[in-house]
């Protein structure tokens, strides 16, 4: 597991002597998807409801424009593409109970669709996709999953049309790298996915509780199957 030392903070540099083995993961383009998670205007923009919360690390690690270098370089290697995205539809507001992140979801209306049958006021709003992803994303090829709806894919149907498309190897990247991508990870790896997480194409929550970030990092160092940055990934996809 790599990074580039030189633009990572100490904090979140790779350990000089790591204990545990490298799994020497190779990209093989004949069997594997660019996953991006969430690539939404209410985590990624100034203008989502989540910004005072993430927008710290998405600017440290520069998490908006490698998310669109790494649209860019998966088409251009004609790989599959997929997005699983997060919506709440008027009905989801209605649950009994929830995880301290999910009220705070709800209670500030991140990701709110009027309904899964319209796109009455999607567009443009916090649950719509950024605008420099569309045309990556809405090009007739991308697979757009069906929503999760707290943080893992067990409620969507990502893993069905992987599956279905021939994969077997994924590069993980989107939002936020501790609850939705960390989940992603966990599941895919438990359905026999082969992982890798792009380090700075994700970013984390910071708040009195912790760096979200920082905590996603070690767990990913543990559990994943490779951590590349985006500038690798990118040469990767390129067949180098």
């Amino acid at each position: 597991m790599s990074n580039d030392s030189n633009r990572i903070a100490p904090q979140y540099a790779d350990p000089a002597e790591p204990a545990l083995p490298d799994p020497g993961m190779k990209l093989d383009l004949s069997r594997a998807a660019l996953v991006v998670i969430d690539p939404q205007i209410d985590f990624l923009s100034p203008e989502g409801v989540s910004w005072g919360v993430f927008g710290k690390s998405i600017v440290e690690h520069d998490t908006v424009k490698h998310i669109g270098q790494l649209f860019a370089a998966a088409k251009g290697a004609g790989i599959t593409v997929a997005v699983s995205p997060h919506y709440y539809y008027p009905c989801d507001h209605d649950w009994h109970f929830g995880g301290p992140l999910e009220k705070v979801m709800h209670s500030i209306c991140m990701f709110d669709r009027k309904g899964p049958l319209t796109l009455d006021g999607f567009e443009n709003s916090g649950a719509d996709f950024m605008p420099e992803y569309k045309p990556y994303i809405l090009d007739g090829k991308t697979i757009i999953a069906s929503p999760h709806k707290v943080y893992g894919p067990e409620t969507n149907d990502l893993a069905l049309q992987l599956r279905k498309h021939g994969v077997s190897q994924i590069i993980l990247a989107g939002m936020a790298a501790n609850l939705c991508v960390e989940s992603h990870l966990r599941e895919l790896l438990e359905l026999g996915f082969e992982v890798t997480v792009v380090r700075d194409a994700t970013a984390g929550p910071t708040t009195p509780e912790g760096d979200g970030y920082l905590a996603a990092l070690i767990n990913y160092r543990y559990i994943a199957n490779a951590l590349w940055s985006t500038a690798q990934t990118v040469e990767f996809l390129k067949g180098k």
